[in-house]
């Protein structure tokens, strides 16, 4: 059984593998026994692995399994890991391990039977990974991998080297990076094009078929990922659909969770629930009110969809504003802790308090509020506290 694994492996290994990485490739410490991969489908967490093989371990043994590979079902993770490092293996790789019942038994079996073989796996569904956490914190060192920020899709756009900043220097010196970067590219002239098609590196393969990807990718999310983890009935799975077109409809602020109920014939504890299933999977986000003493997930300030990409599928035309608000959470949740206040759209990091709005939007709403900004569209170069909205996607 094996040989099959090794020959469908080295066909996977041989396929032509894209130049570019994702930041995330430098962060990895590929010196770890066991790592784990985990992001929506389709933001690369395979090529990542496929250029690891291709370029760092090319010279050692390595076998790359598909999860719901019937062998894989047949012979079990453990048995599959044993014969093979038997046979000298050093690198094992599983692909979308959450497909696997009880992956965590046999990964923690692996790690602490096999001290030269190192394993790292994929998850596309979070909540599988989440579940396994407590399992495997001891062992496992995991990396979520996000939808492309802005400054990577203009990096594939440009072909041009881009650097990424951290909040902090965004907020300081917003108006000097603007320029830096306005003299290698024009950002205002790609924005549009990424809020609508860019969030998801397949988009390359194709323009003219990237929304009927994404649109197969989310469903299988939801018709296939999350029933395999949860007892889901199939007229759930539809409830989940209303719920998202629902989401993409309307203002964030203007959720109101006894009509969402309603609408998709769901109580408010199930309700709550599979918002929380919905996030993990990476297709909304939840921001909690500051300092609510509640859990975001038990009582939701504001609903989003994952990435303003998500909007061609749920819904024909987006709010501007939503969008907007969307793109801004989206990006600035990867490192930063954010949440909804009294006064403005976001609080970030307990500190700095912004509203999102068009070029021409004023500070009235927090003008008497201590670091406080205004995000704004439609605007190359900022000034004081008025920073362009497009910037914050140079974050990562």
């Amino acid at each position: 059984m094996i040989e099959q694994l090794l020959t469908l492996s080295n066909q996977i290994k041989s396929q032509k593998v894209p130049e570019y990485k994702r930041f995330l490739y430098n962060v990895i410490d590929f010196n770890e026994r066991l790592i784990g991969l985990i992001g929506s489908r389709g933001v690369g967490k395979t090529t990542i692995l496929l250029q690891y093989l291709r370029e760092e371990v090319f010279d050692k043994e390595t076998l790359y399994l598909i999860a719901d590979h019937p062998v894989v079902a047949q012979q079990g993770l453990f048995s599959i890991a044993d014969d093979f490092q038997k046979l000298g293996g050093k690198v094992l790789i599983i692909d979308e391990i959450h497909k696997i019942k009880a992956f965590e038994i046999d990964l923690k079996l692996i790690y602490d039977s096999f001290f030269d073989l190192q394993v790292i796996f994929t998850g596309s569904s979070a909540v599988a990974i989440d579940n396994a956490k407590a399992d495997l914190s001891r062992r496992a060192v995991l990396y979520k991998l996000p939808v492309l920020s802005f400054r990577e899709y203009l990096e594939l756009e440009t072909g041009e080297e881009l650097v990424s900043y951290p909040l902090d220097e965004i907020i300081s010196n917003h108006s000097m990076l603007a320029v830096t970067i306005l003299s290698k590219v024009k950002p205002l002239a790609y924005f549009k094009a990424y809020l609508k098609s860019g969030a998801y590196p397949y988009y390359r393969d194709g323009k003219e078929s990237y929304v009927q990807k994404l649109l197969c990718a989310s469903m299988q999310v939801l018709e296939t990922d999350l029933p395999a983890i949860y007892a889901i009935e199939y007229d759930k799975i539809n409830a989940l659909k209303k719920m998202m077109i629902m989401l993409c409809q309307s203002e964030p602020f203007d959720i109101n969770i006894s009509k969402l109920c309603g609408a998709v014939e769901l109580n408010q504890r199930t309700l709550y629930k599979y918002l929380g299933i919905l996030q993990a999977a990476g297709l909304i986000r939840i921001i909690g009110a500051r300092s609510s003493g509640v859990s975001i997930i038990s009582k939701p300030e504001k609903l989003y969809l994952d990435n303003t990409n998500l909007f061609s599928i749920f819904c024909d035309s987006p709010k501007e504003g939503t969008t907007r608000e969307t793109f801004f959470a989206s990006t600035i949740s990867y490192n930063h802790t954010i949440n909804y206040p009294k006064n403005g759209d976001f609080i970030v990091n307990d500190k700095y308090t912004f509203e999102v709005g068009g070029a021409g939007k004023s500070n009235k709403q927090i003008k008497n509020i201590e670091h406080s900004y205004i995000v704004a569209d439609d605007l190359e170069v900022g000034a004081f506290n008025k920073i362009p909205l497009w910037l914050f996607g140079f974050l990562y």
